[in-house]
């Protein structure tokens, strides 16, 4: 693990976890990577939260310009992209909070409501300040590998700046992936920059990273072979059927048990001839974490009446070779996608294909 600290700066972590809670927690999604035969590189992940994000589907064109926010209004950090990208936007904002750029560095966001802590702010840092919700698009914007993201992390100040949407600080943490695979996590843990290398390339919510890479050790007996069978005494016992070696694996849609299950079947299914053939084995794979509306949900109703439900609005999934972006969405399991490289990436302005739509049963051998 690779750790940057800023240096003489304090938190204020109760004011920050009174406005984190004041929201319900929702953090379901799912990251997986895959490497293809010939070596490309696809990173995939599921969306869950408990209420609509309205996503779309965004080009970020070179050029556009940016402002990161900061927790007193002042301006923050300055810049224009310097790489054009795409992917899924929240409720019609120009950020993205999963994607790739022309580069072929793609990044994810996931929720972290119970660990999240972010830099301290300063007014005479307002120029290298932004908000949490800015920095994916930051990466894609500036960066090219995981490795000029590394160098660059430290430079910069991620406050608690308030989401105006959901009246909060918006608690999130980071994993990028670069087109030779190689994978990190971005996360903020009490006031500090932490960097950590994810060779796995899985990711899920809380805790924080290290701890569900710790946490892999109390399923060490796990397994993708079968078992053989075992002796009692002079009898035989066997298994009932495919899948023993698996036995006792969490399956419940926690995050450190959806961690255990996505580093699984990511490292345990046969290797993809081609990144567009990963590309389907990400969405085979994650059709194990899709969440049904209603089966993840707190106990008590909100202060309307409603159910408060985690559901899987939509899962993505991006070719970093090829830089494109698929998804599809819990009202429609087609697979779509665009690609990047085949739009204008020095266009005027962002450009927008909505996620919305409804699939439709094809009937077959009816009469003619």
């Amino acid at each position: 693990m690779k750790i940057f600290s800023s240096k003489g700066r304090t938190f204020m972590a109760a004011a920050l976890a009174s406005v984190m809670f004041s929201a319900s927690v929702a953090e379901a999604c799912t990251g997986i990577t895959l490497t293809a035969e010939d070596g490309d590189v696809v990173r995939a992940r599921t969306m869950e939260f408990n209420v609509d994000l309205d996503a779309s589907v965004i080009l970020v064109p070179r050029g556009t310009q940016r402002t990161g926010e900061t927790p007193d209004g002042k301006t923050g950090l300055g810049w224009d992209a310097k790489y054009a990208s795409i992917g899924a936007n929240p409720m019609g904002l120009p950020y993205l909070v999963d994607g790739v750029n022309e580069k072929g560095l793609s990044m994810g966001l996931f929720y972290f409501a119970q660990a999240a802590e972010y830099q301290p702010y300063k007014p005479e840092e307002a120029g290298k300040t932004m908000a949490s919700w800015q920095l994916g698009s930051y990466i894609l914007d500036n960066f090219a590998t995981v490795d000029e993201v590394k160098a660059a992390l430290s430079d910069i100040v991620v406050a608690p700046v308030i989401f105006k949407q959901f009246n909060m600080v918006l608690p999130v943490h980071f994993v990028v992936t670069d087109a030779s695979g190689e994978t990190i996590v971005i996360e903020y843990v009490g006031g500090t920059l932490q960097v950590s290398d994810n060779p796995l390339g899985t990711f899920t919510n809380n805790p924080p990273f290290d701890w569900h890479m710790t946490n892999l050790q109390n399923y060490v007996n796990l397994g993708v072979d079968n078992v053989p069978p075992q002796k009692l005494g002079d009898v035989t016992i066997e298994g009932l059927g495919q899948g023993t070696g698996l036995l006792g694996m969490p399956g419940d849609f926690t995050s450190p048990s959806r961690f255990v299950r996505a580093a699984i079947y990511s490292h345990g299914v046969e290797a993809s001839a081609s990144g567009n053939d990963a590309i389907f084995q990400a969405f085979h794979i994650l059709n194990n974490f899709d969440i049904p509306r209603g089966v993840a949900r707190e106990e008590e109703k909100d202060e309307h009446g409603n159910t408060v439900s985690d559901y899987t609005q939509w899962t993505s999934a991006v070719d970093t070779a090829n830089k494109r972006f698929f998804f599809r969405t819990y009202e429609n399991s087609d697979i779509r996608f665009v690609d990047l490289m085949k739009q204008d990436l020095d266009a005027s302005g962002i450009k927008t294909w909505t996620m919305d739509g409804y699939e439709t049963a094809h009937e077959l051998g009816a009469p003619e």
